[in-house]
């Protein structure tokens, strides 16, 4: 009897991710996510949608110099995720995981266009 309680028990609870709703929606993660990652978010530098933005603009030995971080609505998945799993001069690593990407990449080129 006893097992015949903790099977029904562990079956219940099994199933019972499936039927409630999630706390957030996909697109409420990715726009989280976009919005801080790790610390500092991707919109601080690549704009709100992601469509670029100059982060900086200064002098060096007498040129003017503009730092600024291109637009990635556009770029490929494959590209998007190299660009969040390498180093760059200006960019910080974040450590993201593959979803945590693959909810960035959503965010960047699907809703955000509309």
């Amino acid at each position: 009897m006893r097992f015949l309680l903790t099977c029904n028990v562990f079956l219940f609870l099994s199933f019972t991710p499936l039927l409630s709703e999630d706390f957030i929606s996909k697109m409420e993660y990715a726009k989280m996510l976009y919005s801080n990652p790790r610390g500092i978010g991707c919109n601080k530098c690549h704009g709100e949608k992601g469509e670029g933005s100059v982060i900086s603009k200064y002098s060096s030995k007498g040129k003017d110099v503009v730092l600024s971080a291109p637009a990635i609505t556009s770029v490929s998945k494959e590209r998007f995720f190299q660009a969040l799993t390498s180093q760059h001069k200006v960019m910080p690593t974040y450590f993201l995981t593959w979803q945590e990407i693959d909810s960035l990449y959503y965010y960047v080129s699907s809703e955000v266009k509309k």
